[in-house]
């Protein structure tokens, strides 16, 4: 059976949102069903209208599906994505991980794969330390984090970090470096999840 996988992100501007296609089709393309879904928008429409790269983002992924608990029971592995906020996770994603308590609870998370992707302004804006929050809550699920670590060129590439793909917004949009090593991340975390179940089994 296709691996389930769940790519769960929050993005303001559209940086996150566009790891979170790319994670999404190298799992797809790895043979995994995928759930690409978007956590709700937490700030005030003044906050939004203050930036129209932010109201602009918001108006064209309307149609993106809202994230739900029940896509995380249904899933077998996990991706999330966030911007940084401060080396941070983005306030957007950590409330809906923190509605996620009963699931917890019922063992949900236990023994399945989960990763991180993660955009910041500058290289050294805390996307490192983002990842290693957001694992915090894996850590605590009882999931197996599946970083990409040093193990395909696409990683250097796209910048070295070893802890999930990270972008520097500053720079513009994601580039082919970036976006090639969020594929991969997607493909790693699909076919590892596919031989965990084929061992299960």
């Amino acid at each position: 059976m296709a691996p389930k996988i769940a790519v769960v992100y929050y993005s303001s501007t559209g940086n996150v949102h566009r790891l979170a296609e790319a994670v999404a089709e190298g799992a797809e393309k790895a043979g995994a069903e995928v759930r690409l879904r978007r956590v709700p928008e937490l700030a005030p429409e003044a906050a939004i209208d203050s930036n129209p790269a932010w109201r602009e983002h918001v108006e064209a992924t309307r149609d993106v599906e809202v994230a739900t608990l029940d896509d995380l029971a249904w899933a077998d592995a996990y991706a999330f994505g966030t911007p940084t906020r401060y080396g941070n996770i983005a306030a957007q994603l950590k409330q809906f991980l923190d509605s996620t308590g009963g699931l917890w609870q019922r063992g949900t998370f236990a023994d399945k794969p989960a990763t991180g992707f993660v955009s910041a302004a500058n290289p050294h804006g805390g996307n490192e330390s983002t990842l290693l929050a957001l694992y915090n809550t894996m850590h605590h699920w009882g999931s197996l984090i599946v970083s990409p670590g040093f193990t395909d060129p696409a990683i250097y590439a796209a910048g070295g970090n070893p802890y999930g793909t990270s972008h520097a917004s500053g720079a513009g949009a994601p580039g082919d470096n970036v976006l090639t090593a969020a594929r991969y991340q997607g493909r790693r975390l699909a076919t590892i999840t596919a031989r965990l179940a084929a061992t299960a089994v």
